[in-house]
């Protein structure tokens, strides 16, 4: 064999082993790859099934996500006297008005300050509505009841953390973050929900934050109205430094903005000390020339029965979401002219929310009974409303 050909053949055999390594290293690292997407997306998909599910704030805060964007023209905000009263679906199926309850249970302002900011990041609402039940009952700058359900829906970001900074104190910081750390045991706890959640059969885009009531319990609203009426300012509690700064930067970011805001609290069985902080709250709002609304003072405008429409102390049933709701879209109608969006194709979302809890309702015999308790709002109550408004 020649000397030429000898060294072409090691040449070939170096060639052909660089090649060899080079294509066992391509198989690793595609291995590899593939390995990290399948933990990742095991991850995720663990994560779907596990996480917490809570139509107390963690299910409003996780949809709204999926809402089209610049599609909502008013939100709501606050606590649990938000999505268990303020009905969208009849919003949407009686004036078209695409609303969305963003709210979770006993929430601070300091804490809906962030949730709004994270609304504004994709929607450009018409008009912000703030119910402030929670600094009126609760004082306290550090509130854990319901903590998980106003952090666990929102998604990682600065936003999150700043709001994390402002409502958990440090030593409590690992009971809520990392989330999964918390909530990754539930596996004894699965339900379809959650099954439903994993597979993509829970359509969020569908859900527009409302959650409605079907008990009914009397509750001696009148009582409590007249031991409020003699509370004086400044007796008993006063809104918490925390709280008034929150509210002020709530108003400060509206402002900027250019939203207009309306400061509201929904018909409830009040204790006087909470009124005497309303009352502040209603200061506040004069001076920063913002509209405030107690509804309380309008239980026979609004024509709630205290036997049939009250589901608990603190909340409206389905039926007494209507009335208060209509009484509210009058009130509304004052500050923001809200386009009616029926018929539009984007804004089918809210048809197929509607038909849901029409559907909720009927399943717990109160469809039919609420439409006709209707008649107790009085066409006489929805005028005054826009009055109210319109001054």
């Amino acid at each position: 064999m020649q000397e030429g050909d000898k060294q072409g053949k090691g040449q070939s055999r170096v060639t052909g082993g660089a090649g060899g390594r080079r294509r066992r290293l391509t198989a690793r690292v595609l291995a590899a790859v593939l390995s990290l997407l399948l933990l990742v997306n095991g991850l995720a998909a663990a994560n779907r099934l596990l996480c917490v599910k809570s139509q107390d704030g963690i299910d409003q805060a996780r949809a709204f996500y999926h809402q089209p964007e610049n599609s909502i023209d008013v939100v709501f905000l606050g606590s649990s006297h938000i999505h268990c009263n303020i009905n969208t679906a009849y919003l949407w199926t009686e004036y078209g008005i695409a609303a969305y309850d963003y709210s979770a249970a006993e929430q601070p302002l300091w804490m809906t300050y962030y949730w709004l900011r994270e609304f504004c990041k994709t929607q450009k609402p018409k008009l912000v509505v703030l119910d402030v039940y929670s600094p009126a009952a609760y004082e306290a700058d550090y509130q854990y009841r319901w903590m998980e359900e106003n952090l666990f829906g929102m998604r990682f970001s600065a936003n999150k953390l700043e709001m994390m900074q402002a409502s958990v104190e440090k030593k409590r910081l690992s009971d809520y973050f990392p989330a999964f750390t918390v909530y990754h045991q539930r596996y004894t706890e699965l339900n379809g929900e959650d099954w439903d959640y994993l597979t993509g059969r829970m359509e969020l885009q569908n859900f527009k934050g409302f959650h409605p009531l079907f008990g009914t319990e009397h509750v001696d609203l009148d009582s409590l109205m007249a031991a409020s009426d003699t509370a004086e300012l400044g007796a008993g509690r006063t809104l918490s430094a925390k709280s008034e700064k929150y509210l002020r930067k709530i108003i400060s970011y509206t402002r900027k903005r250019n939203i207009p805001l309306v400061l509201i609290s929904a018909p409830y069985q009040k204790h006087p000390d909470e009124d005497v902080v309303l009352r502040q709250i209603e200061q506040i709002a004069a001076e920063e020339k913002i509209p405030f609304a107690d509804f309380y003072r309008e239980l026979s405008r609004i024509g709630i029965d205290e036997d049939r429409d009250m589901n608990d102390v603190s909340h409206l049933n389905y039926r007494g979401s209507r009335k208060y709701t209509a009484y509210l879209a009058a009130y509304l109608s004052g500050y923001a002219e809200l386009p009616d969006h029926r018929g539009e194709s984007r804004y089918r979302s809210w048809d197929i929310s509607a038909e849901k809890v029409g559907d909720e309702a009927a399943n717990a015999d109160m469809g039919q009974e609420a439409a006709a308790g209707m008649e107790q709002t009085t066409a006489v109550g929805m005028e005054q409303a826009g009055s109210a408004g319109r001054g």
